[in-house]
């Protein structure tokens, strides 16, 4: 979920993590139109639609049981192993 900007609000998947930029692309958030070149790939060219990336500290996970935004911690679950749950109902993150 994301918390800041012009996607306020709005859920979608994280497709990808720019670790380095601390930045993530979320599906279908954050559209920029990019201008394209004509090239092999796309004959046409013309402009393009595409996400843009959003830094880490505006988006939070969605918790499973309400679908508000939650912080995760850590905890050991019943076989103890190490595992993510939201912090708001206490369910483990998968």
């Amino acid at each position: 979920m994301v918390l800041a900007g012009n996607s306020k609000g709005k859920t979608g998947t994280v497709l990808k993590v720019l670790v380095k930029e601390q930045r993530a692309i979320v599906e279908g958030l954050n559209m920029v139109s990019k201008s394209r070149k004509p090239s092999a790939q796309y004959p046409q060219g013309g402009i393009v639609k595409q996400e843009a990336p959003i830094h880490i500290s505006n988006l939070n996970v969605v918790d499973p049981k309400s679908g508000e935004a939650t912080r995760i911690g850590r905890k050991l679950n019943a076989e103890g192993k190490l595992v993510r749950y939201a912090k708001k109902s206490g369910e483990e993150i998968k």
